[in-house]
């Protein structure tokens, strides 16, 4: 077969996309409005964590929460792509739902911390990853006092975490800025790094 029609069928293999940034940037938000735009191409990963649902969260579709106990038995079974301690909560990736998204051919979409993405790269070293961030520090520091889900301590630790964790936006591949009047531009910036790497001419597929 001649190379021209290698080329016309070239595969393209699904994206695991991984989204993190500092507490307060809006990753949540970002990812839920991918989801909205294509639903029938897009899979949203649920982590695992034991902290309290906060008001308005939904087992199932924002966390799943479970007990220290069911956290403990996931990590004894390996069920977790990777897991860490956050805030003195553990949070955990669930391996299975992603592998079967994968084989559905959808592009897999999930958001982590800065610790989480970290491990995730190094697992999964063909991830794409996305650092989302604000216009500006003292944007994301209102953002966190607006929040007022924690006491004035708790609110001090994610203020200096969210700082450290600015610096380490070089580890990624792409940085999108989540700014409040324009998050459609967000989404939309995150929608043309998916479709760019769908047409990039060596491709690999996701391994878990």
């Amino acid at each position: 077969m001649s190379s021209e029609g290698n080329l016309y069928q070239k595969t393209s293999y699904p994206v695991l996309l991984v989204i993190s940034g500092p507490s307060g940037v809006g990753k949540d938000t970002i990812a839920r409005k991918l989801i909205d735009r294509r639903p029938e191409k897009f899979y949203f990963v649920v982590t695992a964590t034991t902290r309290p649902p906060r008001a308005g969260e939904v087992h199932g579709q924002d966390y799943y929460f479970v007990s220290n106990d069911e956290f403990a038995r996931m990590i004894e079974e390996n069920e977790l792509l990777e897991y860490a301690v956050v805030y003195n909560d553990y949070k955990g990736i669930p391996k299975q739902h992603i592998r079967d998204a994968l084989n559905s051919g959808r592009d897999v979409i999930m958001r982590v911390d800065v610790q989480g993405a970290a491990t995730i790269r190094k697992l999964v070293p063909n991830a794409v990853s996305v650092f989302l961030m604000c216009e500006s520090e003292e944007e994301l520091v209102r953002r966190l006092h607006e929040r007022k889900s924690e006491t004035a301590e708790g609110l001090n630790l994610r203020i200096a975490t969210a700082r450290q964790e600015m610096k380490r936006m070089h580890e990624f591949d792409y940085f999108v800025i989540n700014a409040e009047d324009a998050q459609e531009r967000a989404v939309q910036q995150i929608l043309s790094i998916i479709e760019a790497r769908h047409c990039r001419v060596n491709q690999s597929p996701v391994v878990l």
